[in-house]
């Protein structure tokens, strides 16, 4: 299996299902039976027989040429995600009025794990390096969608996420856990989440959370702009209205205030 593909054991008929599946990604969105098999870790004759069932049920599609891409059947099912294409769905109203007022880079996103999976995207006019695109994964600590979603996780998963290893993309990506401690109180607190130069060294994003029914933080919105003239006092009330207006859309309803 190449480096990089998802791990998915082959050892039951799911499993080498689900590793056919797993070859494909954003680096390798159309493959050949042949580099289905390498990536996928089985047998020519095996992966040819999976990828014909689900070819035949729709799950993946075969060109003139003879490559195979993912099928349409799959984006179907994936409509069905709650906080997939149905949570975009509800956003996208309130991302567009985000966009309308910035015209920057708006992102949503939710949590898989210990990383950040982007559901949306509407490109900004700025020049600004933004390596995000629909379905992009990143560590949570290096993005403010991540910042956010990792603040509002429970206290056992910030801890354990603390302890781990830290990765570094650029020289401001934060990698002592005592400081991301710190900065995930400050999102806690302060409601939003400032994410510097830690992907790439021209930008900066400002996030909020999207909150469920239930009040739990389901998603994050963010908007991502140069560094150089980022003017966070002013975007952040944008980007909390966007979230706050996602959020009631999803059904939260926020408690009185006390006097």
């Amino acid at each position: 299996m190449d480096a990089g593909t998802p791990a998915v054991t082959a050892r039951s008929a799911p499993g080498r299902l689900l590793a056919v599946l797993a070859a494909f990604d954003h680096a390798h969105p159309a493959l050949s039976l042949t580099e289905i098999s390498r990536r996928a870790g089985l047998p020519l004759t095996t992966a040819h027989r999976l990828v014909s069932a689900l070819t035949e049920w729709g799950a993946l599609e075969r060109d003139p040429s003879g490559v195979y891409h993912v099928g349409l059947r799959l984006w179907e099912v994936a409509a069905l995600a709650p906080r997939g294409l149905a949570l975009r769905q509800v956003a996208l109203p309130y991302l567009e009025d985000l966009y309308e007022a910035t015209h920057e880079n708006v992102q949503l996103a939710v949590r898989d794990g210990s990383e950040v999976v982007y559901t949306e995207w509407l490109s900004g006019r700025s020049a600004v390096g933004v390596h995000i695109r629909v379905g992009a994964r990143w560590p949570l600590h290096v993005t403010g969608v991540g910042l956010v979603l990792l603040a509002h996780g429970d206290s056992a998963l910030r801890e354990a996420y603390c302890a781990g290893p830290l990765v570094s993309c650029t020289a401001h990506t934060i990698t002592d856990p005592v400081r991301l401690r710190r900065v995930l109180a400050e999102v806690r607190r302060t409601g939003v989440a400032v994410s510097s130069r830690q992907v790439t060294e021209d930008a900066l994003s400002v996030a909020a959370p999207v909150r469920g029914p239930g009040g739990a933080v389901v998603a994050a919105v963010s908007v991502v702009v140069p560094h150089a003239d980022a003017r966070v006092p002013v975007l952040a009330p944008a980007v909390r209205l966007a979230a706050r207006g996602i959020s009631r859309a999803l059904g939260w309803h926020p408690e009185p205030r006390t006097p």
